[in-house]
């Protein structure tokens, strides 16, 4: 399985449009040879290099493993089955390091699952859908854009 962000190259550099500094709006993503027996797909970004450890900008669940990618601020869709993030939003909320900070390392995650459905509670973190969707697992794609201020 193979994901892609239309904005960034793999370990290139996010543009601020993607980011708290521009339109912080979800970059496009197009993926391909999703798993036989995958039912449905999930994508998590989280900020490993974050001050006080892992933090969660994006979680998209429940999404047909059908689908080959989402468009450009498709986090505004209210059709979307979003979690919450580490900023307390449901939805997208870009990069946004500390200013003078490294550069932090931005990972995209698509997660090819074995069920249908995430038996989730409404308004679920980031975090419980990464969890929740470990255990379906059947294969993951990553793609890594870099940021700073």
């Amino acid at each position: 399985m193979w994901l892609r962000s239309c904005g960034f190259d793999n370990g290139g550099a996010i543009p601020s449009r993607y980011t708290c500094d521009g339109e912080n709006m979800s970059p496009s993503l197009t993926w391909g040879d999703v798993p036989v027996g995958a039912r449905s797909l999930a994508i998590v970004l989280v900020d490993p290099d974050a001050p006080h450890g892992a933090f969660y900008h994006w979680a998209v669940y429940d999404i047909m493993a059908t689908t080959s990618g989402l468009a450009e601020a498709a986090s505004a869709s209210a059709s979307l089955a979003q979690g919450v993030n580490d900023f307390r939003k449901v939805g997208y909320g870009g990069p946004c390091p500390p200013h003078g900070d490294r550069p932090h390392h931005y990972r995209l995650r698509l997660l090819a699952l074995s069920r249908d459905k995430l038996e989730l509670s409404p308004r679920p973190s980031c975090r419980m859908v990464e969890r929740t969707a470990r255990g379906s697992l059947l294969e993951e794609a990553t793609v890594v854009g870099l940021y700073f201020r």
